[in-house]
């Protein structure tokens, strides 16, 4: 996992802030606190926040998901690119990380856009679908526990609508999925899930080189 894109060297990657980044100053205000987490290389890129919202607002999207909160940049970039009556369901497993984003969202006036699921997400996934919301989301962003990426996909390729965007991270692995040395059982399954993703014709696909690796998968 890294906070900031791969493989560049820092002037670069600092140029690349300079020129490009426009981020809200309640997103910068979380990000500073969350580089101050234990677990801060959880966070995203503000590059990669960005870009997601770039993509929610050419999809138009309305409804989202979001498997994986920790502090809650993804959920609030995502929340503040919605429209008025847009909303995001968030599922995590933690009460402590999402404690911070909740504070955010509120400062950031859009608490009332965002569902959080404290729940392990599969259950709010299988809720979801029981509930009759099959097809109804737009975009869907999967930041959660990697050994199960794939079933996290598979419930997630049921609630997106055709048309309809998944945004995956952490697929590159912080280069590890390419070292053949490392064979560790969730380097394996990255490996296995990028493998399947190539292979599977339900979607149009990228993945994008920005931050840990960010797969797109266009539900056809």
């Amino acid at each position: 996992m890294t906070n900031q894109t791969l493989g560049l060297e820092p002037h670069l990657y600092n140029y690349l802030l300079s020129v490009s980044l426009r981020e809200a100053e309640i997103l910068a205000q979380l990000r500073q606190e969350t580089a101050q987490h234990p677990m801060a290389r959880m966070q995203i890129a503000p590059e990669q926040g960005q870009f997601m919202a770039l993509l929610v607002k050419l999809i138009s999207a309305k409804k989202t998901l979001e498997l994986g909160v920790f502090t809650g940049y993804s959920t609030l970039v995502v929340a503040l690119a919605l429209p008025s009556d847009g909303k995001v369901v968030a599922c995590d497993v933690s009460e402590e990380f999402t404690a911070i984003a909740r504070r955010y969202w509120q400062q950031a006036g859009v608490a009332n856009k965002i569902d959080l699921h404290i729940a392990p997400a599969l259950d709010t996934l299988d809720r979801l679908l029981a509930a009759g919301e099959a097809e109804t989301f737009d975009f869907a962003f999967i930041d959660a526990d990697k050994s199960n990426y794939d079933v996290y996909y598979e419930r997630s390729l049921q609630l997106v609508r055709p048309g309809g965007l998944i945004a995956i991270d952490n697929v590159l692995w912080s280069g590890r999925v390419a070292d053949p040395q490392v064979q560790d059982n969730r380097t394996g399954k990255i490996r296995a899930f990028n493998e399947k993703l190539h292979q599977d014709q339900r979607i149009t696909l990228s993945l994008v080189p920005i931050g840990d690796g960010l797969t797109l998968a266009l539900k056809k």
